[in-house]
């Protein structure tokens, strides 16, 4: 079977929160029919449409895989519930793990249960900076603009910080402030 490419962010803005994006990394390359081919650096953001909540952590990793979109979908899904996120859950509430499929190949789909690209892409600079990190030149099917060209032109204005590759924060000891 042909494999597919496949942009996916990733966000996570409890507990351990470089943990939580390796684990949810480490599960998703557990599944034969999925390889990780290129990940973003991590960026910290602050929360987009609640505020009140921890900083998140997000990146973007490029799979192949031979998985259908919702065959995909149903195991992000799997993911986030094991790694501790509860269904049903308020829109935008503060999570362990978020995983959603930006682009598909170059597939539209708009289901009840899926649409990709995925509809909040355009308006959001916390994953558009590393997904134009990895493909730049990446055509939207929906727009027929770059990724390059969608970040240029994002209205979002909210601070994406670069604090580095996921190894690297991996082996920096956490602190908890506590002595």
């Amino acid at each position: 079977m042909k494999s597919s490419c496949v942009f996916v962010a990733l966000g996570s803005n409890l507990n351990l929160r470089e943990k939580n994006l390796s684990a949810a990394l480490e599960l998703l390359s557990h599944n034969p029919a999925i390889s990780i081919c290129r990940m973003s650096a991590v960026y910290e953001t602050a929360p987009k449409y609640n505020p009140g909540q921890p900083k998140f952590l997000n990146m973007v990793v490029e799979i192949a895989t031979t998985l259908t979109p919702l065959q995909l979908l149903e195991f992000c899904k799997d993911i986030e519930v094991r790694l501790g996120r509860h269904f049903p859950h308020y829109k935008n509430s503060p999570r362990e793990i978020d995983l959603d499929i930006i682009f598909f190949n170059r597939l539209i789909v708009e289901s009840p249960t899926l649409t990709i690209p995925h509809p909040g892409l355009y308006e959001r600079k916390f994953v558009l900076v590393p997904l134009a990190e990895i493909a730049p030149e990446f055509i939207c099917p929906k727009t027929a603009k770059s990724v390059a060209e969608l970040l240029r032109i994002c209205p979002d204005i909210e601070q994406v910080v670069r604090i580095g590759q996921l190894d690297e924060l991996l082996t920096i000891p956490v602190t908890t402030g506590v002595l």
